[in-house]
This record gives C-alpha cells, sequence and structure tokens, in this order.
C-alpha cells in the first residue's frame, strides 16, 4: 500500500473501532484491540512500532492503584466513610446526597472514578432502601461528584493520567492548577442539587433516628489490613507528590506500592489480580495503537495544521476550541479515546509553533477540564456514568439517556463555563 492508501485504512480502521465503542454492540475493549491487531497486519504499523505507541506509564499507574485500592476495598473502610456521612448529615436526606456526593469526589480524586462509583454506590442503594427514598437523585450527583472530583489530580481521571504520562507536568502540577477550580465547581455543582432536591424527599423523624443509631465502626471488617493499606497509600500518594523530584514515573510509584501491599498484606497475587479491570487495561493497549496509526500515517500531523489554521494560530481561541470541543465531544463519546487523539495533536501544533512545553502548559489544562467534565455531559460521556446506570438497572432503576441529559448536560455546560472563566482569567 502506499503512503495516500495506508493513511486512508488508519482512518477507516480508527473510525469503525469509534463507531463500535459508541454502539457498545462489541466490548470495547475487543474493539479496540482488534482494531490495533489489524493496522499491525495491514502493515500500517510494524509490531515493534506498535509498542513504541503504546503509553506503558498509563497502564502501569492504573495496575498499580487498582490493586492497592482491591486490597483497601476489604478493610470495609469505604462502608465506614458513607456510614459516618450519614451521621455527621443527622439523616436529612438532601445533606445524606451532599455528603455521599463530597465523599466520592474527594476518593475520585485519588482513586480513579470507576472504582469510586463501585464502592460508593452499592452503599448507597442500601441507605436509600433503609430511608425509603429514590435513589435516582444520589446516583445522578455521585456521576457528576466523581467526574468533577477526578479532574482534581493526576491519578483522578483516565485522560489526566495520560496527559500527565506524555508532558512534563506531575501529581504537584494537577494539584496546584486543577485543584483550586474544581472546589469552585463542585460546590457550585452541590448547591445548584440542593435547591432542586431539597423539598423533593419526605423522611419520618422515626426512619431519621435509626439511620443515625448505626455505628461506622461495625462496618471495618480488618483493623490490622487497615493499617497496613492505609499506610502503603499515604506512601503512595506521597511518591506521586515527589515523583518528579526524584525523577521517577507514576507507575513506578503506583506499582511499587502494589507490589509493596501485597508483600506485607500476604495475599495471594492470583487473588489480588482479579482486582485489576482488565478489559480496562486491553481497552487502553487496543486504543493506543490504533491513534499510533494516525501518527504514523501523518493524519495527526495534517489535522493539526488544520487546527492552526482555523484559529488562525490565536493561542487564546486554540485553548478555547480545545476546551470547548473536549466537553462537547466527551459528552457523546468516551473521553478516553477522545483525549487519546488529541494528546499527540497538541504535541504537534506546539511543534508547528515552535512552542516550547511550559508554553503549551495551557492547553493540557484546557484539554483536561473540557474531556473531564464533559465526561457529565450524557450518561455515555464517561466509563462511571456506564457503570452506575449499570448498578441502577441491577437494582430496578432506570437512568434513561435522556432523562440524565435533562439534568446533566446543563450542569456540564455550567461547569465548562466556569472552567473557561478560570483559563481565561489565569492562562490565556
Amino acid at each position: 500500500m502506499g503512503g495516500v492508501d495506508l493513511a486512508s485504512f488508519a482512518l477507516v480502521v480508527f473510525v469503525i473501532t469509534y463507531m463500535l465503542i459508541m454502539s457498545e454492540k462489541v466490548h470495547r475493549a475487543i474493539a479496540a484491540l482488534l482494531g490495533g491487531m489489524i493496522l499491525i497486519i495491514g502493515g500500517v504499523l510494524s509490531q515493534e512500532k506498535a509498542i513504541e505507541h503504546i503509553d506503558w506509564n498509563t497502564l502501569g499507574l492504573l495496575i498499580g492503584m487498582m490493586i492497592i485500592v482491591g486490597i483497601t476495598r476489604r478493610t470495609g473502610v469505604f462502608q465506614y466513610l458513607a456510614v459516618k456521612a450519614v451521621r455527621i448529615a443527622k439523616g436529612e436526606p438532601i445533606r445524606i446526597l451532599i455528603a455521599l456526593a463530597t465523599i466520592t469526589a474527594i476518593l475520585s480524586a485519588f482513586l480513579d472514578n470507576v472504582t469510586t462509583v463501585l464502592l460508593i454506590v452499592p452503599i448507597t442503594f442500601t441507605i436509600a432502601d433503609s430511608m425509603d427514598l429514590n435513589p435516582v437523585p444520589f446516583l445522578m450527583s455521585q456521576i457528576l461528584a466523581s467526574n468533577i472530583g477526578g479532574t482534581a489530580t493526576l491519578i483522578g481521571d483516565p485522560p489526566n493520567i495520560m496527559i500527565g504520562s506524555q508532558t512534563h507536568l506531575g501529581f504537584v502540577d494537577f494539584l496546584l492548577n486543577l485543584t483550586p477550580i474544581i472546589i469552585v465547581i463542585h460546590i457550585v455543582t452541590m448547591v445548584v442539587f440542593y435547591f432542586l432536591y431539597r423539598n423533593k424527599f419526605k423522611v419520618t423523624d422515626e426512619i431519621k433516628a435509626q439511620v443515625v443509631q448505626v455505628n461506622p465502626l461495625d462496618e471495618i471488617k480488618d483493623i490490622a489490613l487497615l493499617k497496613k493499606s492505609g499506610f502503603i497509600l499515604v506512601l503512595t500518594i506521597l511518591g506521586f507528590i515527589l515523583h518528579q523530584a526524584f525523577h521517577l514515573e507514576s507507575a513506578t510509584i503506583a506499582l511499587t506500592g502494589a507490589a509493596l501491599l501485597m508483600l506485607i498484606a500476604r495475599e495471594e497475587p492470583e487473588d489480588i489480580l482479579l482486582s485489576v479491570e482488565w478489559p480496562s487495561i486491553f481497552f487502553f493497549l487496543g486504543l493506543f495503537i490504533v491513534v499510533g496509526g494516525l501518527v504514523e500515517t501523518g493524519l495527526i500531523d495534517q489535522m493539526a495544521k488544520w487546527a492552526m489554521e482555523a484559529t488562525a494560530g490565536n493561542f487564546k481561541l486554540t485553548g478555547m476550541l480545545i476546551l470547548w470541543l473536549s466537553a462537547i465531544a466527551s459528552a457523546f463519546v468516551d473521553n478516553i479515546p477522545f483525549v487519546a487523539t488529541m494528546i499527540p495533536l497538541i504535541h504537534q501544533m506546539g511543534n508547528l509553533g515552535g512552542m516550547s512545553p511550559q508554553a503549551l502548559e495551557p492547553l493540557w489544562w484546557a484539554l483536561s477540564l473540557g474531556a473531564c467534565l464533559g465526561g457529565n455531559g450524557t450518561i455515555i460521556g464517561a466509563s462511571a456514568n456506564v457503570i452506575v446506570a449499570g448498578l441502577a438497572e441491577k437494582n430496578g432503576y432506570k437512568l434513561s439517556f435522556l432523562g440524565f441529559m435533562k439534568l446533566a448536560f446543563p450542569l456540564m455546560l455550567l461547569s465548562v463555563a466556569i472552567a473557561m472563566g478560570y483559563l481565561l482569567v489565569f492562562y490565556f
């Protein structure tokens, strides 16, 4: 095949892979992996080149954190936090909604948001059942909070993990540049939920008293394991904060933490490795190869030139285009493949404009805020949304596409507008 033919072939495979991921007719891990393998068989990439395009740092960081969380989950500490939140809220439903959503946001900043919702949602059903409440508003607030909280740090959301891995930006950079505005966005979102739902929940004083009486300490299953996993979790987060100073990649920190915890917890590796979400890992692996095909055939280069021409090289306009394009696109397609495509594109725009890595920084913040917050727009916008919808259905509640979008899309637009104001004032 000639150069043009290879480029067309790579683009067709990319589009078909994307459509299969969106349709959910085929599992996204199978779609991405098959797309990657077809590009190698078709001669777009050699196997060696394909391996070069895989971001092993992203995969290592995800695997390491999944192992740490998998072991920590067994201690019951996450259930403890939920029961504690109910007590602090004194059994008031609207306060419980805000407390659980805030715990979700905080946990999502330090664990990935899929893991967080898998921990919090089952507890939410238990609380809603015991209080005879409809859990849907609680679930909606937790979906939004997980994507908002995940935006705050390097390790909170896969798009940030990918951006951090492909740039010079570390844990502290994300913390200093994104956390302040994320706190503001979370507070604004919770205020909206407060005014929407404060009069919607009707609960008797007896039920409130009953719920408050549950002792959070009863939820802790294994104190010894809690001490060990807490110690390793603190060490790992400390490692993330200092990783640039020691010239270590974030994956090295996460995998070291995982190995240490497996060692001191004396858990069976076969058992623990089941807590790794392997379909997600293989999804990433295939996706990196599919996007690598676009890079190798020069298509990313052409797209970068087009973007530069469209904004006439205006840096502020480029930043706003990336923010809003990422937000709207991520509402309708999973933000992970979108970000995987945008990263080489921004790098190429920087090369064409002769910009230093430091000068490109505002564009990375625009991509992170757009892609992570945009995931709140629809029920298919982020992995956490899809998982919560599935759990709701299992429990006999429906989170419909339009029902979710009616509340979530305007809130997503509001959060991106706040992010835009922040970027314009401080970066552009």
